[in-house]
């Protein structure tokens, strides 16, 4: 493990040796010591595959540059930057498909002010790839005149244009991050959350490199149940109308899921704006205050609708993952491959099907699944995709 701040990130030496160094200069430059050219910078990009570690390694150096000890992991601005309660770090996490310009003006208008305990005014943005052109655009010219204390982490799959915009990715230090091996994964399970060792091991050998997961997987029954449900639909695809009730299924399954995970938080956040308007209320214009306050509740609403949506397709992404894994075992079982396999609990199904379908089928249906992970990403109804790729699973 990486001790302190670090330890959470599974397999991303480089990138912490990288972050060490520069909050090491970062804390000279709050003494006013010199450092080196280049030592330290105000805009930061971390890159990397779903699962590698994106946010966790930038909430970690955010914690590291507000440390008079580069992030030992104990005091409290290291408690408080990754609680996200730190007062000089901000946070955007965006809910919905999308971060808007309004949401990132008010923001960099807020981390251009001095900071309040005398280091750094840091903006962190997860999912820097869902800003909008015009969102994009304000964060920009805040980067090309950064306020001297102020410091800018972006999170972002890739530096594809498609992700991040050429001009932002230009003016960052990028920070890329690799997807970490089983044995990383596992260690972080074991060491941190006290996952018996084979446990931590099937769980992230499951998660396909995504840490995230494998702690899910490893801790929740109910994610363990969604995994078997998914994995059993292969078996049921026997006719046209079974590959239609499969897509129902799945698309069912991840429908319930989004909901249970936001379904709390949604409920939280009415009462409180509701409890903040005067809900409830008799005395004298109580009915006109309820009426003025309708706009607000609706916008709350669709917020929480673009939330449910996001977290649906992520549910769904993740169920799609999980069976790109078990038509990857089969063909590697086919191929007489030594790789491990992904799915080590299903092997006497990946063998069954190894028995009965040529490497060219197995092949044909691991691209229908990658396809439908593309389709959905380029805004095709999860419904109709979902549809067409358990038919090509069906038909092989």
């Amino acid at each position: 493990m990486n001790g302190g701040v670090w330890s959470d990130l599974a397999g991303q030496d480089d990138a912490v040796a990288t972050l060490r160094r520069a909050a090491l200069a970062a804390d000279a430059v709050v003494r006013g010591e010199q450092v080196p050219a280049g030592a330290m910078t105000h805009a930061w990009l971390f890159t990397g595959p779903p699962g590698s570690g994106r946010s966790v390694a930038a909430r970690a150096f955010a914690a590291a540059l507000q440390c008079p000890d580069g992030g030992c992991g104990v005091c409290p601005a290291c408690h408080t930057v990754l609680g996200g309660t730190h007062a000089d770090v901000r946070f955007v996490v965006p809910e919905g498909l999308s971060i808007a310009v309004s949401e990132m003006r008010a923001l960099v208008l807020r981390a251009a002010s001095s900071p309040t305990q005398g280091r750094w005014q840091v903006l962190l943005v997860e999912d820097a790839d869902r800003l909008t052109e015009a969102a994009g655009n304000a964060l920009l010219k805040a980067i090309e005149e950064p306020p001297p204390r102020t410091v800018f982490l972006l999170c972002t799959p890739s530096t594809h244009p498609d992700d991040i915009s050429v001009t932002i990715r230009s003016r960052c230090r990028v920070v890329a991050l690799g997807t970490p091996n089983i044995e990383s994964i596992a260690r972080v399970l074991v060491e941190r959350d006290g996952i018996s060792p084979p446990e931590a091991q099937w769980a992230a050998a499951a998660a396909q490199g995504h840490v995230g997961r494998a702690r899910r997987l490893a801790r929740d029954p109910e994610a363990r149940a969604r995994r078997e449900q998914v994995l059993g639909l292969p078996r049921k695809l026997t006719n046209i109308s079974a590959a239609f009730d499969a897509a129902a299924t799945l698309i069912a399954a991840s429908e319930a899921e989004a909901a249970s995970s936001v379904a709390e938080l949604s409920a939280k956040e009415k009462a409180e704006l509701e409890t903040a308007l005067g809900a409830g209320g008799t005395g004298k214009g109580a009915a006109g205050a309820a009426r003025g306050t309708a706009g607000i509740l609706k916008d709350l609403e669709r917020r929480q609708k673009s939330r449910a949506t996001r977290a649906q397709r992520d549910a769904l992404d993740r169920a799609l993952m999980d069976l790109a894994g078990l038509y990857r075992d089969v063909l590697a079982l086919t191929l007489r491959s030594p790789a491990r396999p992904i799915h080590a609990d299903r092997t006497d199904m990946t063998r069954a099907a190894a028995e009965r379908w040529t490497p060219e089928s197995t092949l044909r249906r691991l691209e229908a699944v990658l396809a439908c992970r593309e389709a959905i990403d380029a805004n095709v109804k999860p419904r109709i995709a979902v549809e067409s790729m358990m038919l090509s699973l069906w038909q092989g």
